[in-house]
């Protein structure tokens, strides 16, 4: 029996979750697994060959360990240190289709060193501007996108060094953390329009090298960072690390966990059915929109009403799904901004609007999901 001190869980999480935090923040945590995973199977190998294992049992962990080494040295040499060769510009996307336009972005894990041209980057500052004038938001709170230009450490992308900080008031309102993600996410669909890349940050972000950068432009007394949105130009050299990320985060939960047939949100929709099959592919943007995470806390439920004509579809219902009080409302925001973009290229008429359980005709209970929001059929 050992005398040596079990050291608390808590303290090892602790310790291990500060270890995880200063790799993030220093830039490592992006390439070290790979390395980590390198020496761990080169290891093994060595200690199989020590034993007089066969060559062939020796083989499989020395050619895995190699992999991973080689993968982390190039890595390193790419993302870490630059070496790469000068990439082409990405192209426009003038003329795609809207849904086709917001399934083709995706998030960036990776920029050129190359900055923003000043057309694109005086577009985007425009556009951040316009979107959150107080007529475009929901909320009566104001909020504010601040376009800055320096390196700051951000955690999984590399490359990044021009960046959106998405500002709300100190003082808590949800509906305006709702329009940071509605108008915010507009503008990242029309940076994907100008071949400009971007990347949703929320927890990965350094704020005391944001709020250094920002300066003046940020009050500790009135402001608060809600999340970061990378920009810039994509490149092909990611580490395997992130590939892996990026891979995860591909999934989705089906349309039937996501939209629901009534206001209840216990019935799965069935988007082929009458009155919702004219809202085609409006289910499937919201199904794959960014959320921190990948975590999905987004619900809609469609409300009807009958008529002479038959079932009508009288409004759609947001909620989110958990109790968290800055990415849950965000992400909605984003699902909000992609349902009303592909309501319009749809030519379907309708407005957003915050109900209450008046106007619903739905008293609101304890349980989640939780009602944010209606887009309101015209």
């Amino acid at each position: 029996m050992s005398n040596a001190t079990p050291i608390p869980l808590g303290r090892l999480g602790s310790g291990l979750w500060a270890l995880k935090t200063r790799l993030q923040f220093t830039g490592w945590l992006q390439f070290l697994p790979s390395g980590v995973f390198a020496s761990l199977f080169l290891i093994v190998a060595a200690i199989a060959k020590w034993l007089g294992a066969s060559q062939a049992v020796v083989g499989v962990p020395l050619v895995i360990g190699g992999g991973f080494a080689f993968f982390f040295a190039f890595d390193l040499a790419t993302g870490k240190f630059g070496l790469r060769p000068r990439e082409a510009m990405p192209t426009a996307l003038p003329a795609m289709d809207a849904f086709d336009l917001m399934r083709t972005r995706r998030s960036c894990r990776s920029f050129q060193p190359r900055p923003l041209t000043d057309a694109h980057r005086d577009r985007l500052v425009e556009l951040a501007r316009a979107g959150t004038a107080p007529e475009q938001l929901l909320g009566e709170h104001r909020i504010r996108f601040e376009y800055i230009a320096a390196p700051l450490t951000v955690w999984p992308v590399i490359g990044a060094k021009e960046f959106f900080v998405a500002i709300a008031p100190k003082e808590y309102s949800r509906t305006a953390v709702i329009d940071v993600g509605r108008s915010l996410q507009k503008v990242v669909l029309e940076a994907t329009r100008m071949g400009v890349a971007t990347c949703w940050i929320g927890p990965g972000a350094d704020h005391t090298s944001i709020l250094a950068t920002l300066g003046e432009r940020f009050d500790p007394h009135r402001d608060h960072i809600i999340c970061v949105c990378a920009l810039g130009y994509r490149s092909r050299f990611i580490p395997v690390v992130l590939r892996l990320i990026l891979s995860i985060q591909r999934r989705r939960l089906p349309l039937g966990e996501l939209f629901f047939a009534e206001p209840t949100f216990r019935t799965p929709l069935d988007p082929e059915a009458e009155p919702f099959s004219e809202f085609g592919r409006c289910y499937e943007v919201c199904q794959w929109s960014p959320s921190s995470f990948n975590a999905q806390p987004t619900r809609a439920a469609a409300v009807t009403s009958t008529t002479d004509e038959g079932e009508r579809l009288a409004r759609f219902d947001f909620a989110a799904s958990t109790t968290s009080r800055f990415y849950a409302p965000v992400a909605l925001g984003i699902w909000l901004a992609n349902w009303e973009t592909g309501c319009e290229a749809l030519g379907i008429p309708g407005a957003l609007r915050i109900l209450d359980e008046e106007e619903r005709e739905v008293r609101d209970a304890d349980e989640l999901p939780r009602y944010d929001a209606s887009w309101v059929a015209a």
